[in-house]
């Protein structure tokens, strides 16, 4: 018995070491074990969040990654690294009206987050396409299978300057938006525990 109790205590050990190893935020794979609450907590909430900058740079590409915490979607922008502001608007819709249209365009997921950049899929000085997103289509390149909290993903174009994309999401969880460099980015909490 008391070998038993000296192995079970080396394995915990271990495992404690390999987990304080692993650094905040870090990227895991599907069926990793959870993190503690703890290392999740943030103020984060499920209001709207909005950036006003009203410049215009067109977008390069739309990406999307699995975090401890979180999933991720960035929005990459052209243009030189300056990081002068990007406009952004981010809120929880009940459906993904098509801007222009009005159409409707469905979105899988408990809850749809729609997300408006100031990054159209044309350069505005030439009205040439760089981004190859199809309206009422998934985002090119972008496969949601297997997240924890993202669903589905559905390109409603860019009108006026704006993309807008459908995000869905497993519910009403909390979220934040933020810029770094030439990227805007989403994050959408996995639970709500250890958020407000």
């Amino acid at each position: 018995m008391r070998r038993v109790t000296t192995g079970l205590a080396a394995l915990l050990l271990a495992g404690a070491g390999l987990a304080a190893t692993l650094p905040a935020g870090a990227a895991v794979a599907a069926g990793a074990p959870a993190t503690a609450p703890a290392a999740c907590a943030a103020d984060w909430g499920s209001s709207p969040k909005v950036s006003t900058a009203t410049e215009y740079k067109p977008l390069r590409d739309i990406r999307t990654g699995r975090h401890d915490c979180y999933d991720r979607m960035v929005f990459d922008i052209l243009g030189p690294d300056t990081g002068a502001p990007v406009g952004y608007r981010v809120q929880y819709v009940d459906k993904l009206h098509q801007d222009g249209s009005g159409d409707v365009i469905p979105v899988g997921g408990g809850a749809v987050l729609e997300v408006r950049v100031a990054a159209p899929s044309y350069d505005p000085t030439t009205g040439k396409p760089v981004y190859d997103g199809k309206a009422g289509r998934p985002l090119p390149g972008v496969d949601v299978s297997g997240y924890r909290t993202f669903q589905d993903t559905r390109f409603a174009g860019s009108f006026e300057g704006d993309t807008q994309v459908g995000l869905g999401v497993r519910g009403r969880l909390p979220f934040r938006v933020f810029q770094q460099d030439n990227h805007i980015v989403v994050d959408v909490a996995h639970t709500w525990r250890g958020f407000r």
